[in-house]
């Protein structure tokens, strides 16, 4: 398929981070108004070149990066700005709807207050929104490896209706069991949040059952490692464990991104990546781009990605890119109208 064919396609991104989708330029003005001397470039070339993770081979080497966005997002007009850019780039990709993630408690370390983070989040989403006719969301994410997930799904859960439609959990996940934070996903359902976790991207099928299990997640994030839980013969799936069967059946949404998968190790080569077997087996898998920053890509580049790789033509990227808005947590007349119109 032609490129300009794809650019040209709707696109709806539920996994996308605030934090790893900056603007070079942006993180390069942020840190000069706040005197910020940590940043490795002075240029944005230099500066996009660096964070670049295509060889960073692990998730934990991988999310060493965001120290330096982190750093730069410790005001309400910072978060605001980029939450702006976010909105307008991914319009701009052709990108009609989008759920955009961020850990509020990466933003409180010069006082602010993760209500302070997620309105000002807000603020930026809804004036992309204005501007460019995306319809945009957010989503509170928690760290599985800090104590204070509760206090972030309290926060979130002021905001649904608002504009906030789900709570995550992210973050390292050797070590960091979701269940660990149980009460916080208690508290997210029960004010009416949608849930998703990351979960089975550097650890196995165990890790995405504990989330969805143990913790009622209603969607994973990334999830890739649900193969194996199952038989691959001639790059086909040809048969199902109980586990991925139940993922399978009950439509489980898996939020995938393979060039992300790629540069944390969790798979050396594209057509190795599971995306097309998974597809073809009726998974419920959507594409994304996770971090556009750290990974160098966008949304018509994932899309372009998985047409070349995996053999994905127009009909079959318009049903993932229908299948994640069936699996989104925003407003349902609004995206029952996106399916529509992709539908024609």
């Amino acid at each position: 398929m032609e490129m300009h064919t794809i650019e040209s396609l709707p696109k709806a991104v539920l996994h996308d981070h605030l934090d790893g989708g900056m603007r070079p330029q942006t993180v390069l003005e942020l840190a000069d108004e706040t005197g910020y001397r940590g940043l490795p470039a002075s240029n944005p070339e230099d500066l996009a070149s660096w964070f670049h993770q295509g060889d960073a081979g692990s998730l934990v080497t991988y999310l060493a990066a965001f120290d330096q966005t982190v750093a730069v997002l410790q005001s309400e007009v910072a978060l605001s700005r980029v939450a702006y850019e976010a909105g307008v780039d991914l319009a701009r990709d052709g990108v009609v709807y989008a759920e955009i993630r961020y850990a509020p408690s990466l933003s409180t370390a010069q006082g602010l207050s993760h209500e302070a983070v997620i309105e000002a989040m807000l603020d930026g989403f809804d004036r992309a929104a204005r501007e460019s006719e995306i319809v945009i969301y957010t989503i509170a994410t928690a760290l599985r490896h800090r104590t204070d997930s509760v206090e972030v799904a309290t926060a979130a859960s002021r905001y649904v209706g608002r504009g906030l439609v789900a709570f995550d959990l992210a973050g390292p996940e050797k070590g960091y069991p979701p269940e660990d934070h149980l009460e916080a996903c208690r508290v997210a359902r029960r004010a009416g949040l949608g849930l998703t976790i990351h979960a089975g991207e550097s650890e196995g099928p165990n890790s995405m059952w504990r989330a969805i299990v143990l913790c009622g997640a209603q969607r994973i994030g990334h999830g890739t490692s649900i193969v194996q839980d199952v038989t691959v013969e001639s790059g086909r799936i040809e048969s199902l464990g109980s586990f991925a069967n139940q993922v399978r059946d009950h439509r489980v949404p898996l939020e995938v991104a393979v060039t992300s998968s790629l540069h944390t190790g969790s798979w050396l080569e594209a057509s190795d990546h599971p995306f097309g077997a998974l597809y073809r087996a009726g998974f419920n898998v959507s594409i994304n781009t996770d971090n556009r920053l750290m990974s160098g890509v966008s949304m018509s580049d994932e899309y372009h990605l998985v047409a070349e790789v995996f053999g994905l033509d127009e009909d079959d990227l318009r049903a993932v890119t229908i299948a994640a808005l069936e699996s989104g947590f925003g407003d349902w007349d609004r995206r029952r109208t996106l399916i529509a119109a992709i539908r024609g």
